[in-house]
């Protein structure tokens, strides 16, 4: 029990020399890192950049972007979150006393040179400060300086709607410096065209997809001097979805709602008038929610096409109605003319086929009439005949008679 109990003790003992030798080691170390940062800031003029009155300043950069929160067609922006990463060197800020890579606080960027980095495309832009300022400096032995900060910007982006909805559109973010020229400091990408732009996996945007992103490194002169310039120009391709559900499928079931039209009778004229006007009223409204959420720009879409052409669809088969009801009004007419006609003539024919068959009838009877006269005078000649005959016979009787009594 006795060596147990000892070699515990002593087991205890070298742990907490160890551990005091570690705490005093750590504290020398802190001690020595406050002492070469207050010799690097002494006698440094911040005001003055690195190898100012030789060679420029080689500023590279690098982004990640974290997320892509809006991209307005109204206002022609577009609101990006990224991690913004820049990398110089400093000669001023160089030591040996300690081999490792220093990670400061950010507050000691207010006491060394910074470069006066800016986006000329601009709209707005804000630090984040939840729970604190979002960025860090890093110091390297030969004087390499890191500074990240985390930042949104709203950015400009000319747009372009002439194939809207099918349209794709570049926004660029470009970085300058706003007074010094490409004599004084010079831009780059930090880690080539391909690694120095990173996107987040998570990336989502509920309108657009981000299909390719490209850099660019140019000058650019204006009438203060020439300024050295990056860009990243992130390509956008609207998502059809929200369109094919909100606009092409109505229309084309209210398109083929107006044609239900050509089916009805001529003759019911509430349910076609209805219908036809129901349809291009909804086209209406369905053309200005559409137009709504767009800028109001004086050249054709691709969407105004088909709108278009669905409206002058819609409204044919109301004025398809208007023209089948007046050409059906006209031939009413007209065949209640001729109607007219025919009948005034068949009644017209009617009485002169009755005056005609009065005509005759009259002249049968006259016929007639004359017969009778014409046998009444016939009898009566007869009977003055036979009235004559038999005169004549008494006659010839009495002088028979006369001449045998004369004998």
């Amino acid at each position: 029990m006795g060596e147990a109990t000892t070699l515990k003790l002593l087991l205890f003992l070298g742990s907490l020399l160890l551990v005091q030798t570690k705490r005093g080691s750590g504290d020398s170390l802190s001690q020595n890192v406050t002492k070469l940062l207050n010799s690097l800031l002494d006698d440094y003029d911040k005001r003055l950049r690195p190898s100012y009155g030789s060679e420029p300043v080689e500023i590279g950069v690098t982004l990640f972007i974290v997320s892509i929160s809006s991209i307005s067609e109204v206002n022609m922006d577009f609101t990006l979150d990224f991690y913004f990463r820049q990398m110089w060197i400093d000669r001023r800020l160089s030591y040996s006393d300690i081999a490792d890579e220093m990670i400061i606080s950010s507050e000691m960027i207010n006491s060394i040179w910074s470069p006066d980095t800016f986006f000329p495309d601009e709209k707005t832009a804000y630090f984040h400060t939840a729970t604190s300022r979002n960025e860090f400096v890093r110091l390297r032995p030969k004087g390499n300086v890191l500074y990240s900060m985390r930042i949104t910007v709203t950015a400009s982006c000319p747009m372009d709607f002439r194939y809207f909805p099918l349209d794709r559109q570049i926004c660029s973010l470009e970085v300058e410096s706003f007074g010094y020229q490409t004599k004084d400091i010079f831009y780059k990408w930090a880690e080539g065209s391909l690694k120095s732009v990173g996107v987040s996996s998570k990336l989502s945007m509920p309108q657009f997809r981000l299909t390719d992103y490209r850099v660019r490194e140019y000058q650019i002169t204006l009438s203060t001097g020439n300024y050295s310039r990056l860009a990243l120009d992130l390509l956008f391709v609207r998502s059809l979805g929200y369109y094919i559900i909100q606009v092409y499928v109505p229309t084309i079931l209210i398109v083929h709602i107006s044609w239900i039209s050509f089916w009805l009778h001529r003759s019911v004229a509430p349910a076609r008038v209805s219908l036809g006007i129901t349809t291009v009223l909804t086209m209406t409204t369905l053309i200005s929610s559409t137009n709504a959420s767009l800028p109001k720009i004086s050249y054709l879409k691709s969407i105004d096409v088909y709108l278009v052409t669905c409206f002058v669809m819609v409204f044919a088969a109301l004025l398809e109605y208007a023209c089948v009801f007046y050409l059906t009004n006209r031939c009413d007419k007209h065949h209640k003319k001729v109607k007219a006609k025919a009948k005034a003539k068949a009644e017209q024919d009617k009485r002169s086929a009755d005056g005609h068959c009065r005509c005759e009838v009259f002249q049968t009877l006259l016929l007639q009439r004359r017969w009778m006269e014409d046998d009444s005078a016939v009898w009566r000649r007869r009977d003055s005949l036979v009235e004559l005959s038999r005169s004549f016979s008494e006659n010839a009787t009495r002088h028979r008679v006369v001449g045998v009594s004369a004998v």
